[in-house]
């Protein structure tokens, strides 16, 4: 099954300012975000933005606030982003790959994506931009995904893949993103 940009969306999930500094590995998955963020911007993927109980976790991080500036945002208390009603009401349902990213895997993620699966969508978690506290709570997550039949990809590839071919401008701009 091959994943095209004209029926994907993005979701960036709860990639907050207090809980951001205790993700594991998080200076590797912020440079991974942004690239991830600044391609699918180039593709024309649209991306939705949450933001889990902001008076107590904060914000989006500033890095990743100001590229999200012009995307659609809520702010949830529900764990699953498909479980809150304003997001779910917003959905688009005309496009079945949804890509996520964000953090923490084995929590919001994890229950996004289920719930995603389980009404007809496809997600796609990009593994080098999802996070945990607890590097063994995101690798069980991960593999609950895989079990559920979640797929499960990076930032290159879902890049080049919803890219399809060389020689545009937008494989230009990936192209200097990856490097």
């Amino acid at each position: 099954m091959r994943i095209l940009k004209d029926k994907t969306q993005a979701i960036a999930v709860d990639i907050q300012e207090r809980l951001f500094p205790h993700i594991h590995e998080n200076n590797v998955l912020q440079k991974n975000t942004e690239i991830l963020i600044d391609g699918l911007i180039a593709l024309g993927v649209p991306i939705k933005v949450t933001e889990q109980y902001k008076k107590g976790l904060g914000n989006t991080i500033e890095s990743l606030a100001t590229r999200l500036a012009n995307c659609d945002s809520y702010e949830k208390t529900a764990f699953s982003c498909y479980d809150d009603a304003p997001f779910k009401a917003d959905f688009n349902k005309e496009a079945p790959f949804v890509i996520l990213f964000g953090i923490e895997a084995h929590i919001c993620l994890l229950q996004t994506a289920i719930d995603l699966k389980e009404n007809g969508f496809q997600p796609i978690i990009i593994e080098d931009c999802v996070g945990s506290r607890n590097p063994d709570n995101k690798r069980i997550a991960i593999n609950r995904m895989l079990q559920e039949g979640i797929i499960v990809s990076s930032t290159e590839s879902i890049l080049f893949e919803l890219c399809r071919a060389a020689g545009s401008d937008t494989f230009k701009t990936i192209s200097k993103l990856i490097k």
